[in-house]
Protein backbone atom coordinates (compact mmCIF):
# COMPACT_ATOMS: atom_id res chain seq x y z
CA UNK A 1 0.00 0.00 0.00
CA UNK A 2 2.60 2.48 0.56
CA UNK A 3 3.99 3.06 -2.68
CA UNK A 4 0.67 4.70 -3.68
CA UNK A 5 0.56 6.60 -0.55
CA UNK A 6 3.60 8.93 -1.27
CA UNK A 7 2.81 11.18 -4.35
CA UNK A 8 5.80 13.31 -5.58
CA UNK A 9 5.61 15.87 -8.23
CA UNK A 10 5.56 19.28 -9.66
CA UNK A 11 2.41 21.85 -9.48
CA UNK A 12 0.05 22.58 -11.96
CA UNK A 13 -1.95 25.34 -11.02
CA UNK A 14 -5.63 26.47 -11.71
CA UNK A 15 -7.79 28.80 -9.74
CA UNK A 16 -11.26 28.25 -7.77
CA UNK A 17 -14.36 26.48 -9.69
CA UNK A 18 -12.71 24.47 -11.72
CA UNK A 19 -15.89 22.36 -13.20
CA UNK A 20 -14.44 19.18 -14.59
CA UNK A 21 -17.89 18.97 -16.55
CA UNK A 22 -16.76 21.73 -18.72
CA UNK A 23 -12.92 21.52 -18.86
CA UNK A 24 -12.25 17.64 -19.28
CA UNK A 25 -15.00 15.80 -20.53
CA UNK A 26 -16.06 14.31 -23.02
CA UNK A 27 -19.44 15.24 -23.30
CA UNK A 28 -18.58 18.69 -25.43
CA UNK A 29 -16.07 16.93 -27.78
CA UNK A 30 -19.10 14.22 -29.34
CA UNK A 31 -17.06 11.29 -30.64
CA UNK A 32 -13.64 11.94 -29.17
CA UNK A 33 -11.61 9.28 -26.61
CA UNK A 34 -10.15 10.05 -23.34
CA UNK A 35 -6.48 10.61 -24.73
CA UNK A 36 -8.12 13.25 -27.11
CA UNK A 37 -9.84 14.73 -24.24
CA UNK A 38 -6.49 14.62 -21.56
CA UNK A 39 -4.43 16.31 -24.40
CA UNK A 40 -6.62 19.66 -24.56
CA UNK A 41 -8.10 19.34 -20.62
CA UNK A 42 -8.27 22.48 -18.77
CA UNK A 43 -6.75 24.57 -21.94
CA UNK A 44 -9.67 27.32 -21.22
CA UNK A 45 -8.17 28.07 -17.55
CA UNK A 46 -4.48 27.59 -18.29
CA UNK A 47 -3.51 27.28 -21.77
CA UNK A 48 -0.80 24.59 -22.64
CA UNK A 49 -1.42 22.82 -19.48
CA UNK A 50 -2.08 19.68 -20.86
CA UNK A 51 1.35 19.34 -22.72
CA UNK A 52 3.30 20.87 -19.79
CA UNK A 53 2.15 17.96 -17.30
CA UNK A 54 2.92 15.60 -20.25
CA UNK A 55 6.57 16.98 -20.75
CA UNK A 56 6.89 15.95 -17.01
CA UNK A 57 5.87 12.52 -17.18
CA UNK A 58 2.67 13.68 -14.96
CA UNK A 59 2.39 16.02 -11.75
CA UNK A 60 -0.27 17.02 -9.54
CA UNK A 61 -3.02 19.50 -10.08
CA UNK A 62 -3.38 22.57 -7.46
CA UNK A 63 -6.51 24.66 -7.02
CA UNK A 64 -8.04 26.91 -5.12
CA UNK A 65 -11.89 26.54 -3.26
CA UNK A 66 -14.45 24.25 -5.24
CA UNK A 67 -12.81 21.97 -7.03
CA UNK A 68 -14.83 19.36 -9.44
CA UNK A 69 -18.07 21.45 -8.75
CA UNK A 70 -21.15 19.68 -10.26
CA UNK A 71 -18.94 16.97 -11.52
CA UNK A 72 -20.47 13.94 -11.50
CA UNK A 73 -19.24 12.29 -14.37
CA UNK A 74 -16.51 9.67 -13.81
CA UNK A 75 -14.44 10.43 -17.24
CA UNK A 76 -13.39 13.96 -15.57
CA UNK A 77 -10.97 11.43 -13.43
CA UNK A 78 -10.46 8.99 -16.72
CA UNK A 79 -9.04 11.98 -18.29
CA UNK A 80 -7.02 13.16 -15.34
CA UNK A 81 -4.98 9.66 -15.45
CA UNK A 82 -4.64 9.67 -19.35
CA UNK A 83 -2.37 12.97 -18.32
CA UNK A 84 -0.81 11.39 -15.48
CA UNK A 85 -2.05 13.91 -12.76
CA UNK A 86 -0.78 11.81 -9.89
CA UNK A 87 -3.07 14.06 -6.91
CA UNK A 88 -5.00 17.08 -7.30
CA UNK A 89 -4.83 19.49 -4.24
CA UNK A 90 -7.65 21.96 -3.58
CA UNK A 91 -8.73 24.50 -0.73
CA UNK A 92 -12.26 22.60 -1.44
CA UNK A 93 -13.40 19.82 -3.75
CA UNK A 94 -17.35 19.25 -4.83
CA UNK A 95 -18.42 16.30 -3.01
CA UNK A 96 -19.50 14.39 -6.23
CA UNK A 97 -16.11 14.29 -7.75
CA UNK A 98 -14.22 13.77 -4.06
CA UNK A 99 -15.78 10.65 -4.08
CA UNK A 100 -15.41 10.17 -7.82
CA UNK A 101 -11.87 10.24 -7.65
CA UNK A 102 -11.36 7.87 -4.42
CA UNK A 103 -13.47 5.15 -6.52
CA UNK A 104 -11.56 5.85 -9.34
CA UNK A 105 -8.03 5.75 -7.83
CA UNK A 106 -7.49 9.53 -8.34
CA UNK A 107 -5.64 10.65 -5.04
CA UNK A 108 -7.29 13.83 -3.41
CA UNK A 109 -5.70 16.48 -0.73
CA UNK A 110 -7.55 19.30 0.87
CA UNK A 111 -5.69 22.03 2.15
CA UNK A 112 -4.98 25.64 2.13
CA UNK A 113 -3.04 26.04 -1.35
CA UNK A 114 -2.32 29.63 -1.48
CA UNK A 115 1.17 29.56 -1.19
CA UNK A 116 2.15 26.53 -3.33
CA UNK A 117 3.72 27.92 -6.70
CA UNK A 118 3.40 26.76 -10.44
CA UNK A 119 6.42 24.42 -10.86
CA UNK A 120 6.95 23.83 -7.17
CA UNK A 121 8.11 20.34 -6.23
CA UNK A 122 5.61 18.97 -3.55
CA UNK A 123 5.59 15.50 -2.04
CA UNK A 124 2.37 14.31 -0.24
CA UNK A 125 2.04 11.89 2.64
CA UNK A 126 -1.67 11.15 2.74
CA UNK A 127 -1.37 8.21 5.25
CA UNK A 128 0.13 11.50 7.50
CA UNK A 129 -1.97 14.25 6.04
CA UNK A 130 1.24 16.15 5.19
CA UNK A 131 1.75 18.36 1.99
CA UNK A 132 5.55 18.80 1.73
CA UNK A 133 8.35 20.62 -1.04
CA UNK A 134 12.00 20.45 -0.64
CA UNK A 135 11.88 18.70 2.64
CA UNK A 136 9.88 21.66 4.21
CA UNK A 137 6.32 21.33 5.44
CA UNK A 138 3.75 23.21 4.31
CA UNK A 139 0.30 22.16 5.38
CA UNK A 140 -0.69 19.81 7.81
CA UNK A 141 -4.43 17.74 7.76
CA UNK A 142 -7.01 15.10 8.64
CA UNK A 143 -5.03 12.01 6.82
CA UNK A 144 -7.28 10.05 5.09
CA UNK A 145 -9.63 7.88 6.56
CA UNK A 146 -7.65 4.34 6.09
CA UNK A 147 -10.32 2.85 4.12
CA UNK A 148 -9.68 5.29 1.91
CA UNK A 149 -5.85 5.07 1.36
CA UNK A 150 -6.90 1.53 1.34
CA UNK A 151 -8.97 2.00 -2.03
CA UNK A 152 -6.37 4.46 -3.50
CA UNK A 153 -3.48 1.87 -2.83
CA UNK A 154 -5.26 -0.34 -5.10
CA UNK A 155 -6.00 1.91 -7.44
CA UNK A 156 -9.94 2.55 -6.91
CA UNK A 157 -12.85 1.13 -5.22
CA UNK A 158 -14.03 -1.73 -8.36
CA UNK A 159 -10.12 -3.43 -7.76
CA UNK A 160 -10.12 -3.01 -3.76
CA UNK A 161 -13.88 -5.07 -3.88
CA UNK A 162 -12.46 -7.65 -6.13
CA UNK A 163 -9.69 -8.59 -3.49
CA UNK A 164 -11.42 -7.42 -0.88
CA UNK A 165 -15.50 -8.39 -1.28
CA UNK A 166 -16.09 -7.82 2.41
CA UNK A 167 -14.30 -5.12 3.20
CA UNK A 168 -11.74 -6.80 5.74
CA UNK A 169 -8.65 -5.49 4.58
CA UNK A 170 -6.86 -5.10 7.78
Amino acid sequence: MSETLLLSGSAFLLGDDVNTDIHCSNKYLPGKDVAYVAQHAYEQLAPGIASRIASQGGGILVAGEHFGINSSREQATHVMHAMKVRAIVAKSFGRQFFRNAINNGLAVFECDTSSILEGQKLELDLARGLLSSEGRILQKTHPLPSEILAILSMGGLIPFLQKYPDWNFA
